[in-house]
Order: C-alpha cells, then sequence, then structure tokens
C-alpha cells in the first residue's frame, strides 16, 4: 500500500559486502544496518525493530563470538520480544545453539543464502505480529478483569476469594477477612458492602490501630455531651453512623481488651450505649473486621478475647499476597498506569517489556499498596511514552542510599548510577555513552556537569 511504512529489520554485520547484499535484498523490509555493538544497540532503541539479523563475530571480537552474545544479551535485556536470528558459520553450529538458549530466535547458515534466510525473516516477523497481538488481546481482556465490580483479578485465589464474599454478603453473618498489610482488605470489605442487601446504607470504615487507646472508645460508640473534658455535644460512634449498613473494623486485633469486652456485649445484644450516656441504643450494624496478625495466637497469649473473636468471625476468609495472586501484578499495574497517567502524565502510554518483566518478577512484601506506590512514581518520572524498569526504582538495599527522602533525590541517584554504567562500558566515551544513554551529546556533557561526574 502507497506511503505505509515498512517494518524495520535490524542488520548487525561488520562485512561492508554483506551489508549491502542485505540492504537490497528485501524490499518489502526497512533494512536498517549496524556494524557493532554500540551502533546496534542505538539502532534497537531508535527503531525498536521487530526482527534482527546478528553476526556473532562482531568488532573488537571479529574471530569469536563474545560481542556477538553480549549484544544478544543487550538485545533481550532491553526489547526481549525481538526475534533475533544468529548467523552460524562453518563449525559455529554449537554457538548457535547456545545463542538460541539465550533467547535467540532462530540461525542462518554462512555462506549467506539469501532466500533461506528470507523465509526465517519472514517467519519471525509472523510470529512477532501473531505475538503481539495476543498481548493486545490480553491486555483488553483484562479491562473486564473484575470482580465485586471493582477488584482487579484473574487469580483463580483470588476469584475464589471474591466468590465467597459475594455468596455470604446477603447474609448478616460477620466476616474477618485475614491477610497481610496492602492486600485489598478494606476494598473486598466494600465490594461485600455493596453486594449486600445494606447496599444504599452508609459504610463506615474505621482503622483500629490508628486511633489512640483512650478515643477508640469514643470513636466506636459515641459520647453524650458533657461526658468529658472537650465533650460539647453529643457524637455518634461509627457503629451508630453506621447503622442499617456495614462498620468495617480494620486492624481489629489492636482494640484493647476493655474495649472488646463492650464490642462482645454489642455483637451480644445489638445495642449499645454512649459514653456518659444511660439508656440502651438498639442499632442494626453488620461488622465486618480485618486483621494482619495471628488472633488465635493472641488468645493464647491472653490479648484477645477468645469470645469475641468467634462472634467476628462466624466466616473467615484469607486473602492471598500478590505474590500468589500469579499474573495479578501486571493486570493492577496497568490499571494503576492508566489512572495515574490520566491524572499526572498523559504522555505515558504504557509499560515498555523490561518493565512488565521486572513487575512480573518481583515479590511485592507491600503487596497492592506498594504496587499502586511504585506505578505512580514510575508514571511521573517518566520520560517518554513507556515505563521502563528504571521508572520502577527496582534497587538492591545495598546500592539504595539511605539518605534519599523524595522524589528528585532519588531520580539524581538512579541517573547517576546509569550514566557511571554508561560511561563504564564505553570506556569513557562521550559519544558512546550518549548512545547507550539514548540522549544527544550536549544533554550528557549538561548531565555530567550537574552531576560533577567525570568522564
Amino acid at each position: 500500500m502507497m506511503g505505509e511504512k515498512k517494518p524495520a529489520l535490524l542488520v548487525i554485520e561488520d562485512d561492508e559486502g554483506l551489508q549491502a547484499q542485505l540492504k537490497w535484498a528485501y524490499d518489502d523490509f526497512e533494512v536498517v544496518i549496524a556494524g557493532d555493538r554500540d551502533s546496534a544497540i542505538a539502532a534497537l532503541r531508535s527503531e525498536a525493530p521487530a526482527v534482527v539479523t546478528l553476526d556473532l563475530g562482531l568488532p573488537p571480537d571479529p574471530d569469536g563470538t563474545s560481542e556477538g552474545f553480549a549484544v544478544l544479551d543487550a538485545i533481550m535485556a532491553l526489547k526481549p520480544d525481538t526475534k533475533v536470528i544468529v548467523a552460524s558459520g562453518h563449525g559455529a553450529r554449537e554457538s548457535a545453539l547456545k545463542a538460541v538458549e539465550r533467547g535467540a530466535y532462530d540461525f542462518y547458515q554462512k555462506p549467506l543464502d539469501i532466500d533461506a534466510l528470507g523465509l526465517i525473516v519472514r517467519r519471525a516477523f509472523n510470529l512477532h505480529a501473531i505475538e503481539s497481538e495476543n498481548r493486545r488481546l490480553l491486555a483488553h481482556a483484562s479491562e473486564d478483569k473484575t470482580v465485586l465490580g471493582r477488584l482487579i483479578t484473574g487469580a483463580p485465589e483470588m476469584v475464589k476469594v471474591a466468590r465467597t464474599i459475594e455468596r455470604v454478603a446477603s447474609t448478616n453473618v460477620s466476616v474477618m477477612l485475614l491477610g497481610a498489610s496492602g492486600t485489598g482488605k478494606e476494598l473486598l470489605a466494600r465490594g461485600l458492602h455493596e453486594a449486600s442487601n445494606r447496599a444504599d446504607r452508609p459504610f463506615v470504615a474505621i482503622n483500629c490501630a490508628a486511633i489512640p487507646e483512650n478515643l477508640l472508645e469514643s470513636e466506636l460508640f459515641g459520647h453524650e455531651k458533657g461526658a468529658f473534658t472537650g465533650a460539647v455535644k453529643t457524637t455518634e460512634g461509627k457503629i451508630e453512623s453506621a447503622h442499617g449498613g456495614t462498620l468495617f473494623l480494620d486492624e481489629v486485633g489492636d482494640i484493647p481488651l476493655p474495649l472488646q469486652v463492650k464490642l462482645l456485649r454489642f455483637l451480644q445484644e445489638r445495642t449499645i450505649e454512649r459514653i456518659g450516656g444511660r439508656k440502651q441504643i438498639a442499632v442494626d450494624t453488620r461488622i465486618v473486621c480485618a486483621t494482619h496478625q495471628d488472633l488465635e495466637a493472641m488468645i493464647g497469649e491472653g490479648t484477645f478475647r477468645e469470645d469475641l473473636f468467634y462472634r467476628l468471625a462466624e466466616i473467615v476468609i484469607r486473602i492471598p499476597t500478590l505474590a500468589e495472586r500469579h499474573g495479578d501484578a501486571v493486570l493492577l499495574a496497568k490499571a494503576f498506569l492508566k489512572r495515574f497517567a490520566k491524572e499526572m502524565n498523559p504522555s505515558v502510554t504504557g509499560f515498555a517489556p523490561d518493565a512488565l518483566s521486572a513487575i512480573d518478577a518481583h515479590d511485592w512484601p507491600g503487596n497492592v499498596r506498594e504496587l499502586e506506590n511504585r506505578v505512580k512514581r514510575a508514571v511521573i518520572m517518566a520520560d517518554g511514552k513507556l515505563v521502563n524498569a528504571g521508572d520502577l526504582d527496582f534497587v538492591d538495599e545495598a546500592e539504595e542510599p539511605s539518605d534519599v527522602l523524595n522524589l528528585k533525590a532519588a531520580r539524581e541517584a538512579a541517573d547517576r548510577r546509569v550514566i557511571r554504567h554508561a560511561l563504564a562500558r564505553s570506556e569513557g566515551n562521550i559519544s558512546s555513552s550518549a548512545k547507550l544513554l539514548g540522549i544527544s551529546r550536549p544533554t550528557l556533557y549538561d548531565l555530567l556537569k550537574q552531576y560533577d561526574l567525570h568522564a
């Protein structure tokens, strides 16, 4: 079709005769030539080709394979979906098979057969297109992977949790959600409320660990005017505010023992008495609670009442960590990116392959909350359309400076590491370092001056 952009084919080959032969052999591709590692990586960054042909014998090691394998490793790290086809000379089949083990798609024999290589190249382009379409369809399908109205998941473990919540929502039983911090306990509690026949009544949440012990009783049960110093008016507590609806008690294990007795009395009698009050107030409030603590161990230690536990835990639902929800990290990351990009950086459109790999590989000790925070930071810090792994700031604790207190300092520390790495790779050559970093020489000079670095 007239005007249609041809797909880019990157040819990494130092033989000028072969360069010319390959340049004109395929008129249905935009053939880009690179003769060494630096120009190859620069072309990979600028053209983002789907398919690459690679001669493993590149300068400064034209008779060996070390430089070729270094290029292959760099391509797999930067753009792992690239189909790399390596050249195999006489007696070099072992190297070609080793390259396939390290991520290459296929290999071809030298001396060069243009037609045979053309078949391999076109097959690679077709496979890349199919895989790209599958990823697109998967990403599109992920937009609909919601349960309980707003919970995004594709993991069977989490779908089972959601189905259990939907099943018990229409009953009046007390539900206890057990899970690590950041797993989405409040979101699930809200989903339970919205799936129940109380959905048109209030959903009230309170974090029992965030309120001092001497104030928690007033927060839960309310107080009468003059009940204590500062009680200038009668105030409803959270239990009363949630009348007809649902009260979510987060970190219920932090409720002190004297208050546990009063909460137990409410669950038994469904009446409350405000602080300083003398009358019983009937309240129809459903309790849903959550904790990351081991309440059964606390019962053994005498810090949590067993009778209250059984009142609160008529149904116990255990929430898996994000690491146990295989595939959910990427699904959630895409949803967070879409939301934060719209709010903070509309030029960001998605994740680079290395970022998706990093998200999938991370164990997420902070669960969904950590993922949300990292994606928000990455969207803010991203320079281009795609968030890369560096934007997500996955840094080894040993390398992470202890005095980084804000995003500006964190970005500066990351810039310093990457620039130093590029300078080391290029042995201090400014032009080569700029190509590795994907920036201009003047920009690199400015950064060196800004960060007081030396080539």
